[in-house]
């Protein structure tokens, strides 16, 4: 990709840089909870490009802090078994945003599992983006989190 649509993706998601400043850990919602009450256990079953199932508001579980939602029972209960497995990665923050040293909410259906992990992204634009050279992103991601929670 070159320098200038690089430079018009960051421009697109600087707005909402500062609006997360000094974020919590896990991305939360203020009326949906953690992942903007998506099912984070329903991804790791779903085709990939499939949109993300929602969770209700009767099926959850609190975990760092946030309130996680779930479509079901039985993904409820995986998921308070073993949470570090099913969480995303950058607290569910956009990939793409953390790779650029800030972060940004996610769109829930712009996600991608890789080696396991689960990875959002916060538009059609930036995820096309990053799946162009997600192991690159990826590494630059992990670089500057969770540093980026207090930028």
């Amino acid at each position: 990709m070159n320098h200038l649509k690089v430079v018009v993706l960051l421009l697109l998601l600087w707005p909402y840089a500062n609006a997360f400043a000094d974020n919590a850990e896990i991305y939360s919602h203020k009326h949906r909870g953690a992942i903007k009450g998506y099912d984070i256990v329903a991804f790791y079953s779903l085709a990939e490009g499939a949109n993300a199932v929602k969770g209700s508001k009767a099926i959850t579980h609190e975990w760092k802090g946030a309130t996680w939602r779930f479509s079901n029972e039985e993904n409820r209960q995986k998921f308070a078994a073993d949470p570090e497995k099913y969480a995303p990665e950058y607290g569910g923050y956009c990939a793409f945003a953390v790779s650029h040293g800030f972060t940004t909410s996610p769109r829930p259906n712009n996600w991608k599992i890789v080696d396991g992990k689960l990875y959002l992204n916060n538009n059609k634009t930036s995820f096309k983006s990053w799946l162009l050279d997600f192991e690159n992103k990826i590494a630059k991601a992990d670089n500057n989190w969770p540093e980026v929670l207090i930028d």
